[in-house]
């Protein structure tokens, strides 16, 4: 898992190795100015003459300025390297979620979704910030430092080497095994408290409305707890850790002073260098401080990269060709043939031996009870789901020998759902064509039947549209999509359900809308409304995934069969008109 991580660093290893080296250079720097300054005052007491100390003078200096210098290059490049490394990751991430969509994402919950793609890819940085480089560089100058000291007495080598081993191998091992349990229970708290705040906001009319606020706030202010108490305990093995570590080095100065007192007795260590080898641990010992948190680090990297490589490895619902077939010239054909699909492998078929064939212009309805297929077919259609069987083609060429981008290019979707973004009308408008005027916008908007509207709003264009659309109703939501869906001038439409959760009169003029907007369009109408399909060329009727009938308005209408049956119950569902003047003599 760390090494495939790992990989993701290729790219920016030079800067990663530079980083490194001012690491070394920092850390090095303040080892260095620990045994010269002791050197220089233990020497300094021997009043010689200011010549003598010349050197060492210089390199006090040289030392401390180079400390702060290089500890400066030393995260400047170190942050540079991995904030590039995290930019290319979160990419990756979410173009696979790009990919997923919509068939492979109901395996992840939203908010867990935006928990992965946030904060589990900036965890990452802790691995080359926190770990690969506090560990290479504590590595380097330790290693450098316990040569010094051997070099100076061997004896006081061994006691800090030993210290070193204690609290740059034995503290963060301790604190790893503590940490493993502490990290992944953390890790799946802040996932599930994310998930549900997301959740809780998203519903909060809802909640409201049915008294449940309550008992969510509850569970919210329970998960909470339960995440500061985990994260209480990932603080404890931390401080356990940085214990072990502050103890090694206290035992390494009273263990050199052991060794360098006899040693300058018996003539073994000249008296001015007992100040190096007693206080050098004090110096390398800033080193390796940080391992113990490093290995804690290293645990929460290794939870979140397990949850980010569960996103980037779920296989994609819909595969592209290796080498994909060109698109086809306009204009275009859109026809399918005995299409059977299903949404898994050993799941019932959706859709069963399906025939249509939508020709330039041609307008055709798909209708049918909820369940019998009707949004399945348009996410065939879009490559968001292969079919098991059959044939889909475009001019001739198979849909699933073209790359989906380019299908979804000359087949467009206005959805039941379509999003707005917190923008302004025309920001959400201009997403389909970033390139359009202004005068473009707003002809697609006069052929969703918006423009009057629009022109008689204070700031027209720029109106602001709120999260979600929550600022206009929802046939103007429906609407303004369908502007977007226009301007993007898509050669086949598909409309799904896109008169869906609005009330029926709105409904029916929304439909009649668009009718009239597509008209000499190919365009393939979703819904669950029969009123206005006279004016398309063919109704589809789907039952249990299957064509149950075909025709014209007024053939299914003349003929039993379900579509009749469907059409009386519309017809009878219909509010009749209030006579207000009987109303009143009622009373």
């Amino acid at each position: 898992m760390i090494l495939r991580l790992l990989s993701f660093a290729r790219p920016a290893r030079w800067r990663l190795v530079l980083a490194v080296l001012f690491g070394v250079l920092a850390l090095g720097s303040g080892v260095g100015l620990m045994a010269t300054s002791a050197w220089l005052i233990s020497r300094a007491a021997q009043h010689p003459p200011v010549l003598m100390l010349m050197v060492a003078i210089v390199a006090v200096r040289a030392f401390g300025l180079g400390r702060g210098v290089f500890r400066y290059l030393e995260r400047l490049v170190g942050h540079d390297a991995t904030f590039r490394i995290l930019a290319d990751l979160r990419a990756r991430v979410y173009e696979r979620l790009e990919r997923l969509a919509p068939g492979g994402l109901p395996g992840f919950r939203g908010g867990d979704l935006l928990n992965r793609l946030v904060a589990d890819v900036d965890a990452v940085q802790d691995l080359f910030l926190r770990v690969l480089l506090p560990c290479t560089v504590a590595a380097v100058v330790g290693g450098a430092s316990v040569g010094l000291a051997w070099a100076l007495l061997p004896s006081a080598g061994a006691v800090l080497l030993c210290a070193l081993l204690l609290a740059g191998v034995v503290a963060p091992w301790l604190s790893a095994a503590m940490a493993r349990r502490a990290e992944y229970r953390t890790t799946d708290l802040r996932a599930d408290l994310t998930t549900h705040v997301v959740d809780t906001l998203q519903g909060a009319p809802e909640l409201i409305a049915y008294g449940a606020a309550p008992t969510q706030l509850t569970k919210a202010a329970q998960l909470d707890r339960d995440f500061t108490r985990a994260s209480a305990r990932s603080a404890t093995t931390a401080g356990v850790g940085a214990a072990i570590s502050a103890l090694a080095g206290g035992l390494a100065v009273w263990g050199s002073l052991a060794v360098g007192i006899p040693a300058v007795r018996s003539g073994t260590l000249d008296g001015v260098l007992l100040a190096v080898v007693v206080l050098l641990p004090l110096a390398a010992f800033e080193v390796v401080a940080g391992l113990p948190l490093a290995a804690q680090y290293l645990e929460r990297v290794r939870r979140s990269a397990t949850r980010i490589f569960a996103v980037l490895d779920t296989p994609e619902p819909v595969n592209d060709p290796a080498t994909p077939t060109p698109l086809p010239a306009a204009p275009y054909t859109l026809r399918v043939e005995n299409l059977r699909a299903r949404w898994t492998p050993t799941g019932p078929y959706v859709l069963d031996d399906i025939t249509l064939e939508l020709t330039p212009g041609r307008r055709c309805a798909i209708v049918g009870p909820s369940g019998s297929g009707k949004t399945t077919l348009t996410a065939v259609l879009l490559r968001f789901l292969d079919p098991t069987n059959g044939r889909t083609a475009l001019n001739g060429t198979d849909l699933g020998s073209l790359k989906g981008d380019d299908v979804r290019r000359i087949i467009g979707l206005c959805a039941q759902d379509a999003h707005l973004f917190d923008s302004t009308i025309g920001e959400n408008v201009r997403l389909a064509r970033p390139t359009a005027t202004d005068d473009e916008i707003r002809e697609s908007l006069r052929r969703a039947r918006l423009l009057d509207w629009i022109d008689a709003l204070p700031q027209g264009l720029d109106t602001r549209v709120g999260e979600h659309g929550a600022r206009v109703s929802g046939g103007q939501r429906q609407r303004i999509a369908l502007a977007r869906a226009l301007l993007a001038d898509f050669p086949i439409l598909l409309l799904d359900e896109p008169a869906e959760h609005l009330d029926l009169a709105t409904a029916d003029d929304l439909t009649a809308d668009l009718l009239t907007a597509t008209e000499g369009r190919t365009t393939l109408l979703v819904t669950h409304r029969l009123t206005g399909l006279d004016a398309v060329d063919e109704i589809i009727v789907l039952d249990g995934g299957r064509v149950a009938d075909r025709g014209t308005h007024a053939d299914l209408v003349s003929r039993p069969g379900l579509y009749r049956s469907l059409w009386q119950r519309e017809r009878a569902a219909e509010p009749a008109p209030i006579q207000v003047s009987k109303l009143f003599r009622s009373r």
